[in-house]
């Protein structure tokens, strides 16, 4: 989810960007669940029927594209709290209209997709972490579909979509098929806090925790 640089240091730029854009998505996607046992315990229940709950087998990426509900709560992650929340920076090639507006050439762009993401105008209850917008709509984020670019889109597209794309379905999968979750004594699902703070990625203001106990 994190694009690099160039020169020697390209390759270690985009591991370490992706990773930490990476374990950030995951968090999120772990807090929202958290903060909703009946949708955990439905993706927990969804990976059991295809996976068995014996622990003789573990999650493969081959599963995740039979797992529309796991995917749901990762394309409602993406859409709730980009890893990027203003992409990366473009500049204009060119003198460029868009909706009226003249963007002239050389302007730095930034795409401010937390905000597109929220738009009351593209979404219905855009507050709100709602899985069934995404079982009953194929909205895809790779780039086709304009209201969900967590990841960009077109010629300038994150190079890191595709591991990112896989590493957070695998891991999310990985951890509800693994461990049942709880919080620690005395906090209810309503008190974990949902904040970000902004930077070049989004993190929680709060870091998530939780006890992981083996099934």
């Amino acid at each position: 989810m994190g694009g690099g640089g160039g020169g020697g240091g390209g390759g270690r730029d985009l591991f370490s960007a992706g990773t930490d854009t990476t374990s950030a998505t995951l968090e999120w996607a772990m807090a929202e669940l958290m903060r909703r046992p009946e949708a955990m315990a439905k993706a927990r229940n969804k990976l059991e029927k295809m996976i068995g709950r014996d622990g003789h087998r573990l999650v493969q990426e081959s599963d995740i594209p039979s797992l529309p509900y796991l995917q749901a709560v990762v394309k409602e992650t993406f859409r709730l709290h980009p890893a990027a929340p203003l992409l990366l920076p473009h500049k204009a090639e060119a003198d460029v209209e868009i909706c009226r507006f003249t963007v002239p050439k050389n302007t730095q762009v930034l795409v401010n997709v937390w905000a597109m993401g929220r738009d009351s105008n593209i979404w219905s209850n855009p507050s709100s972490f709602l899985l069934e917008r995404f079982l009953k709509h194929k909205t895809n984020f790779r780039g086709q579909d304009f209201e969900l670019i967590p990841f960009g889109a077109g010629r300038r597209v994150c190079p890191g979509m595709p591991l990112a794309s896989r590493m957070v379905h695998l891991m999310l999968a990985s951890l509800l098929h693994s461990f049942h979750w709880k919080l620690e004594e005395r906090v209810k699902p309503e008190d974990i806090d949902i904040n970000d703070k902004f930077g070049l990625s989004l993190q929680k203001a709060i870091p998530l925790k939780a006890i992981a106990i083996k099934l």
